[in-house]
């Protein structure tokens, strides 16, 4: 099984990487059209501003790309907000992929939320063989509303989209990578669809 994550300056790769390498999964690193067309499984991480990584997209052409992938797509944290068709952040035009436009926490909540935070799911997918009410580590200023492809939900100055599912792409406000046995196990049923 060949496994790429895509590589755009967007965020810490390497406990990503460490993570993957775990689950026995040697993940590599590309901007390569090609390879990542061919690949089994994509990862789209993220770390840092969304219009930067956005540019960043558009110069290598990914942003076109990524939307026409037929394989498992996973999008993390800022990937999983470029996966939407909007963010707050810099006034981003996202990939178009899942219906939702990005926000700003209010100003009420420190920001950004970062730490652990109760996750709820149905024990579908992503989530299968993992407790319901499990915690993730979060990492964001900006979230996704709940929507009709939300499968996971958190609450941070009210309730919001942690986990998103279209076809064939999934996105994960969490980092699963620094989310103990319960991150590598989402990682783990990622590899397996």
């Amino acid at each position: 099984m060949k496994t790429v994550i895509v590589d755009y300056d967007a965020g810490n790769i390497k406990s990503l990487q460490f993570s993957l390498e775990r689950l026995g999964v040697h993940a590599q690193l590309t901007t390569d059209a090609e390879l990542i067309s061919k690949a089994d499984k994509v990862i789209f991480p993220g770390q840092g501003e969304a219009s930067s990584a956005m540019k960043k997209l558009k110069s290598t052409g990914l942003d076109l790309l990524i939307p026409k992938l037929k394989q498992p797509v996973l999008g993390i944290c800022v990937g999983m907000q470029l996966l939407c068709d909007k963010t707050e952040e810099g006034d981003t035009k996202g990939l178009g992929i899942i219906p939702a436009h990005v926000r700003r926490f209010p100003n009420t909540v420190k920001v950004p939320q970062m730490g652990w935070n109760t996750v709820s799911h149905q024990g579908e997918n992503l989530f299968k063989g993992i407790e319901n009410e499990c915690y993730m580590y979060l990492v964001h200023s900006y979230f996704v509303p709940i929507i009709s492809t939300t499968t996971a939900r958190s609450d941070y100055a009210g309730l919001y989209s942690v986990a998103v599912q279209k076809n064939n792409f999934y996105g994960v406000q969490f980092h699963p990578e620094k989310s103990s046995k319960d991150g590598l196990r989402l990682l783990e049923n990622f590899l397996k669809i």
